[in-house]
């Protein structure tokens, strides 16, 4: 009597939850029961995910010993975690689809589950004969310590399974916020443990193990779909080369969620760049070649000082990493300078390097960085004009003005400090003549020539870049103070020549240097000034320093006889404040 009764409780139930099955369409097991008759207490957790990728294995019919427990079970659908006997062997059995009976079935595994336990089965492999190259053999992969929902309520706990079975061992690297390789060196058939990640949007590339190459990128945005608490499974499933597979599915990363359902697709990350122009402007003897790394890769070997790169595509909408480190450096863990980056896409950007690594010689000193300007131009906004990007760059100059004498166009730059950009200047393409001042307007610095039109620079758009020290000898001998421009085709920075400051900054008439072209000696004379002593630098059209000298009433001639034939600059000096430069040809 009481045997008929548990049978009609099981009778009961087994309708009740096979209701409950059709009405949610579920698609797999409910193993509340043996329809032997004995009712089993000790249950496990199990979600059953479908990756094989064979076409022959599109749908499948499941069964739990001799009974069909889920047709028509579909290729990347996955059932919901439900409780199924534990302690007692089961043989679950995969046949084709509308099957007859469990002797159709094309694969069999005994299964013993742990009580309490939650476990995760992935179907993966080929059934068929041919067609599929490779063809590792259908089978069951089953993971034992699944979770429902994440460990922390803040967090998404992601396990990933390799489904693959055309893909190679790869790393899964996530490159949106820069955690980096997150999954490494995970084969065919492997799970990786779960990753217990913040809820936010990842990028995850999928490179091969040895990160040469990306086999696909794809988005994870785990925050914007709310799934902070959740548990998911990431699998990599379909094929590489669906051409040498039967033109099966392609290949993806897929997620099954604990309530079951369709696998969800990740989308494919559509890459998105910025554009970038690097100019080297560190002063500092110690860096006059560096290497220059995006993330782990090096991006531009023996970058030296006074140059600049073309402007190239960067990744955007993602974390980068740009790091500097000493020239001839064996890899990134070299850096000396490190600075996380995140670029807007389609927008374009100037980085120039300033400031002083070395922990002596410089006064001031500050600090090796990267000055960032996020509104680049690589060409002018109107063809008939040139487009100029100012920036100072020289660690000893004071705060400046840049007034134009020439024309006549009068304060171009106003108040620009150390490390600072002024926003483009939209000049006609004109010759110019720029002059520096103090930024109280009482001491003239230096003085250049621009010459847009004689260069041809309709259209063109420039960084000018205040470059080296006034007073190279309280900074290691350094290159000397100048202005120098970055052309958007990159390469060495082109220094503008000097020119005459204002008469009102400085007579011309009471400094005289002679003869102009020199061969051996110059002779220098200022006895109308009310000065005893000037310093007087010579610099090559690069501005690096081939003399130095103090000029007296006594001592008034520079011998040049070592010179290589050429154009120098002659730079005037008052102590540490530039009275005016002058042009030298050597012959």
């Amino acid at each position: 009597m009481l045997n008929k009764l548990n049978k009609a409780i099981y009778i009961y139930i087994f309708v009740k939850h096979l209701k409950l099955y059709i009405m949610k369409k579920s698609t797999i097991f409910i193993f509340l029961f043996m329809i032997t008759g004995i009712f089993y207490a000790q249950t496990a957790r199990v979600q059953v995910i479908h990756n094989s990728a064979d076409v022959a294995a599109e749908f499948v019919d499941v069964y739990l010993d001799a009974t069909l427990l889920i047709p028509n079970f579909e290729f990347r659908t996955a059932s919901a975690f439900i409780d199924a006997p534990s302690g007692v062997e089961i043989e679950l059995s995969v046949a084709p689809q509308n099957s007859t009976g469990v002797g159709d079935a094309i694969y069999t595994a005994p299964v013993t589950l742990t009580e309490g336990e939650t476990y995760v089965v992935v179907a993966d492999g080929i059934i068929s004969g041919s067609g599929y190259n490779p063809a590792p053999a259908f089978g069951l992969q089953i993971y034992p310590m699944g979770r429902e929902t994440a460990s922390d309520p803040a967090n998404v706990d992601v396990l990933v399974h390799h489904g693959s079975t055309d893909a190679p061992t790869v790393d899964v690297v996530e490159t949106g916020v820069g955690a980096g390789t997150i999954v490494d060196d995970i084969a065919y058939n492997e799970f990786q443990g779960y990753l217990e990640l913040p809820s936010d949007d990842y990028i995850l590339e999928v490179r091969t193990e040895d990160g040469l190459t990306t086999v696909a990128t794809y988005q994870a945005p785990l925050a914007t779909l709310e799934l902070g608490g959740a548990a998911a499974v990431v699998v990599a499933s379909g094929f590489l080369d669906p051409s040498q597979n039967s033109d099966g599915a392609a290949f993806g990363l897929y997620a099954a969620l604990p309530t079951g359902g369709a696998l969800v697709m990740l989308p494919v990350f559509e890459a998105q760049t910025a554009r970038v122009q690097v100019i080297h402007n560190s002063a500092d003897v110690a860096a006059e070649f560096v290497d220059v790394y995006l993330d782990e890769t090096l991006l531009i070997p023996n970058f030296g000082f006074r140059t600049a790169s073309a402007f190239i595509d960067a990744p955007a909408g993602v974390e980068i990493e740009l790091s500097i480190a000493p020239q001839n450096s064996t890899s990134v863990e070299d850096a000396i300078y490190t600075a996380p980056v995140t670029l807007t896409a389609d927008e374009t950007y100037i980085v120039v390097a300033d400031g002083i690594i070395s922990g002596s010689g410089y006064n001031p000193a500050p600090a090796f960085g990267l000055e960032v300007y996020p509104m680049g131009r690589e060409t002018a906004t109107d063809p008939s004009n040139t487009d100029v990007l100012v920036h100072h760059g020289s660690t000893d100059a004071p705060t400046v003005d840049v007034v134009e004498t020439g024309v006549g166009a009068g304060i171009l730059v106003d108040d620009i400090s150390y490390a600072e950009f002024q926003g483009y200047l939209e000049l006609p393409t004109a010759d110019y003549t720029i002059q520096i001042n103090t930024a109280d307007g009482s001491t003239g610095v230096a003085a250049y020539e621009a010459p847009l039109s004689a260069l041809g620079l309709d259209g063109a758009a420039l960084a000018v870049i205040a470059s080296g020290f006034l007073d190279p000898s309280q900074n290691s001998e350094g290159a000397a103070f100048g202005l120098f421009v970055a052309l958007p085709t990159g390469g060495d920075l082109i220094p503008l020549p000097a020119a005459t400051l204002g008469v009102e900054d400085f007579d011309q008439n009471i400094f005289v240097m002679y003869p102009n072209p020199v061969n051996n000696q110059l002779n220098v004379e200022f006895s109308t000034l009310d000065i005893d002593e000037l310093k007087i630098s010579i610099t090559d059209m690069q501005g690096r320093i081939v003399s130095n000298n103090q000029i007296n009433s006594s001592n008034s001639t520079i011998d040049v006889s070592g010179f290589s034939t050429g154009l120098y600059q002659v730079i005037i000096m008052d102590g540490n404040n530039i009275l005016t430069t002058k042009k030298l040809i050597k012959n």
